[in-house]
């Protein structure tokens, strides 16, 4: 029977090694998490600026809503920022532990999350508790500060390099600007007609008020790009 101390204290080592190196990647996540709110606020202020001066009808808005999430409101769209509590490994099928970046230390491969999703502002507006939104993007940093994307079309591919890249300012900045650009070309699409055909009486009492038929971006639909497109 092996001895109960020895275990104790290969029970205590791991917690001081992996527990101490979580806690060195949540810090971590905690300071990108704070700059990204500095810069989504620069960049929504200087929009909202320009936009004054050249269609008004069109907003541009920063919300801080506390430690754990904030939100951009781009005209019709909401992007909410959403930092998670915990840290991830990363899939041990993933390639990335092919490469001698993680080859070399393997505590590399654990990270803190931001999840960015695309929601209609209507739907918070008028209150479409049964909308949809999506997951656009989602942000993987380590405790090195390197970091890459997951995403559809050009955000699953244009961050992947994890060895040589450091989320600095101006990759901060480059990552949101390409999650907006997605964000605002990924236009409303009416659903089939086939699909929205009937409406229950209950639907229609409730229209008026809360304007319940769910909405989505990509109600009823397909999008062969979207769902074929190349991911990190």
């Amino acid at each position: 029977m092996s001895d109960p101390q020895n275990k104790q204290r290969d029970i205590l080592d791991l917690l001081l090694t992996k527990g101490g190196m979580k806690q060195d990647v949540y810090v971590r996540l905690q300071e990108v998490f704070l700059d990204m709110k500095g810069v989504l606020e620069e960049l929504a202020g200087g929009l909202e600026k320009q936009l004054l001066e050249r269609d008004p009808r069109v907003t541009v808005r920063f919300r801080d809503k506390g430690q754990m999430a904030c939100e951009l409101q781009a005209a019709g769209d909401v992007v909410i920022f959403h930092m998670h509590t915990n840290v991830f490994l990363l899939d041990q099928s993933h390639s990335l532990w092919r490469s001698s970046y993680l080859e070399e230390d393997a505590t590399r491969g654990y990270f803190g999350v931001v999840n960015m999703y695309n929601f209609l502002n209507d739907s918070f507006k008028f209150n479409r508790m049964q909308d949809l939104g999506y997951l656009v993007a989602r942000l993987l940093v380590n405790r090195e500060g390197h970091f890459l994307v997951q995403g559809k079309r050009q955000l699953g591919f244009l961050f992947n390099d994890l060895a040589g890249s450091v989320l600095d300012r101006p990759a901060m900045e480059e990552v949101l600007h390409q999650v907006l650009l997605h964000v605002i070309d990924f236009d409303l699409l009416a659903p089939p007609y086939d699909h929205v055909s009937q409406v229950t009486v209950q639907e229609m009492n409730h229209l008026n008020d809360n304007l319940s038929l769910r909405t989505g971006k990509r109600m009823g639909f397909r999008f062969h790009d979207e769902e074929e497109g190349p991911q990190a």
